[in-house]
């Protein structure tokens, strides 16, 4: 089992720094694949409302602390769960983060984030766009004061997003999640991160798979995997670890999910960080269509 360091948020909570993406994660695998990351040493489970599978992760969890042979409580997990699109403004929020709390049959959530800058069903330049996030963000902090969730934040929102956040919150949120390998290296992003101590967290560590199936060929990737003789997806694992990133990798396998777990062993070197980061300039991927609300 790894044993996974944390980092620190900017209210003191600790959080992970690996966990378990659950994103397209079918209900038919959740156990199996929960109970092989925990078997792993992950403890932050990320899920969402519109992942449709909070329910039963929920009850997997539970199954995991009522045996009392693993000896977990439920203050060893941290989880993460976001709010959709069409659940965007203040009372919708509000409704939302109440029934995703029953359907985890928690008592408390460790991280609840809004999951993306628009509102279903909006044209891009309607208003109500800013008005409802505004809403929703205001409904956190109300949840956040409330104890109902010990941390709070945003997802795939852009650098204007963020500043528009900055200019209205009474708390800075946490954790902003977001896509970053290095062909989606968002440095702006980044940067207000770190100027705002706001924790960031990535998803899509390995390019959705383009970055380790052959479909986008990366010989330098494969170079710095053989030199530390790890997988390219530790690499990249590793690559956001260093730059300061949680990383919540998806899969169902047991031995892929043990593997993603093992990258606390072994350190890039400035070169290969730099390597990798330079890999951005190609611009395989372009990610700004939040930036249209």
């Amino acid at each position: 089992m790894s044993t996974i360091p944390n980092f620190v948020l900017n209210n003191g909570v600790k959080i992970p720094a690996l966990g378990l993406g659950t994103y397209r994660l079918k209900k038919c695998d959740v156990d199996k694949a929960v109970r092989s990351a925990v078997a792993s040493g992950y403890r932050l489970i990320d899920s969402a409302i519109g992942y449709n599978n909070e329910e039963p992760i929920g009850k997997t969890i539970k199954k995991l602390i009522d045996d009392t042979s693993f000896g977990l409580k439920r203050e060893d997990f941290f989880i993460a769960s976001k709010l959709p699109p069409n659940d965007q403004g203040y009372d919708c929020c509000l409704n939302a983060f109440s029934c995703s709390l029953k359907r985890w049959n928690l008592n408390y959530l460790d991280l609840f984030l809004i999951h993306w800058p628009g509102t279903s069903k909006l044209k891009p330049s309607d208003p109500m766009h800013a008005e409802n996030r505004k809403g929703s963000w205001k409904a956190l902090e109300k949840l956040y004061s409330e104890g109902k969730v010990k941390s709070i934040g945003i997802s795939n929102y852009t650098h204007r997003h963020i500043t528009e956040l900055l200019s209205y919150c009474t708390i800075v949120p946490q954790v902003l999640q977001f896509e970053l390998h290095p062909l989606l290296y968002q440095k702006d992003v980044i940067d207000i991160c770190k100027k705002n101590n706001i924790q960031v967290q990535a998803y899509s560590s390995v390019g959705q798979g383009k970055l380790i199936n052959g479909e986008i060929n990366i010989p330098i990737l494969k170079e710095i995997a053989d030199k530390h003789e790890v997988t390219t997806a530790q690499v990249l694992l590793r690559w956001g670890y260093q730059h300061d990133a949680i990383v919540i990798p998806k899969s169902i396998t047991p031995e892929r999910i043990s593997l993603n777990a093992n990258i606390f062993h072994f350190e890039l070197t400035e070169q290969d960080m730099e390597s990798l980061d330079s890999l951005s300039e190609n611009r395989h991927f372009c990610w700004d269509p939040t930036d249209i609300y």
